[in-house]
């Protein structure tokens, strides 16, 4: 499984709430988030790494430049208009075979990713076009929310609230035919990737999900502070 990460959006909000830094560089226990995640999915197995970066933050290629993952890592600079366009510009850059996609701004602890990658790899491989990491704890501007059957597919994925609460968190694995969607979506005009996952629910496109009991979507200041909380108090 190849890992693709996107950071192809302006991270606004953050700077409007003062950070100074793109929110690629913003530090999660310790470490600039997309560093983090680039040292998450090489330890969890993918077999590259490619990284969709907006053009307008130089500093994050810089801080990329030299460093060694293990497996081979791409960067592809991009002036997206929204989060379908960049995946599918990462995914240009992604070889063959399916991906475990991340947003940058996506905090789960060392164990959910874990089981989300094994699941993400278990799914796929039995015939899942698209794996959606889902979780229960909502703390999101715009969250998706999700519909699952009693086999725990998705069934329908909705901006309305539904009950358990159950919301998208970021994460999604793609088999080679979610892959051609993407590119198929955009070419039909869509631009969000909401759109994108709601049209292959709709498509009845096997779409399994992955539940773990938090994620944390850094859109915020308040955002970094609860993710790096959270983390401090899982290491003690």
């Amino acid at each position: 499984m190849h890992g693709l990460i996107l950071a192809g959006g302006e991270g606004s909000r953050l700077a409007a709430g003062g950070i100074p830094v793109p929110k690629p560089l913003v530090e999660v226990a310790g470490r600039p988030q997309i560093v983090r995640l680039l040292e998450t999915l090489a330890g969890l197995g993918c077999s590259s790494l490619t990284c969709a970066v907006r053009a307008d933050f130089p500093g994050v290629q810089r801080v990329l430049d030299g460093k060694q993952f293990g497996p081979p890592l791409k960067v592809v600079t991009c002036r997206t208009p929204s989060s379908l366009h960049t995946l599918v510009e990462g995914l240009r850059a992604v070889p063959p075979g399916p991906v475990l996609c991340t947003m940058v701004d996506t905090v789960m602890r060392p164990a959910d990713w874990r089981a989300v990658y094994q699941a993400t790899e278990r799914h796929l491989a039995e015939g899942a076009d698209v794996v959606l990491a889902v979780t229960p704890y909502v703390d999101d501007e715009s969250p998706v929310y999700v519909t699952r059957g009693g086999d725990g597919d998705v069934r329908a994925l909705s901006d309305e609230p539904v009950q358990p609460p159950c919301v998208t968190g970021g994460v999604y694995g793609l088999s080679a035919g979610a892959r051609r969607a993407a590119a198929e979506a955009l070419s039909r005009g869509g631009h969000k990737m909401r759109g994108f996952l709601k049209a292959v629910v709709a498509d009845r496109r096997r779409v399994a999900a992955v539940e773990v009991s938090r994620i944390i979507d850094i859109d915020r200041p308040s955002d970094l502070q609860t993710a790096n909380a959270w983390l401090a108090a899982r290491e003690r």
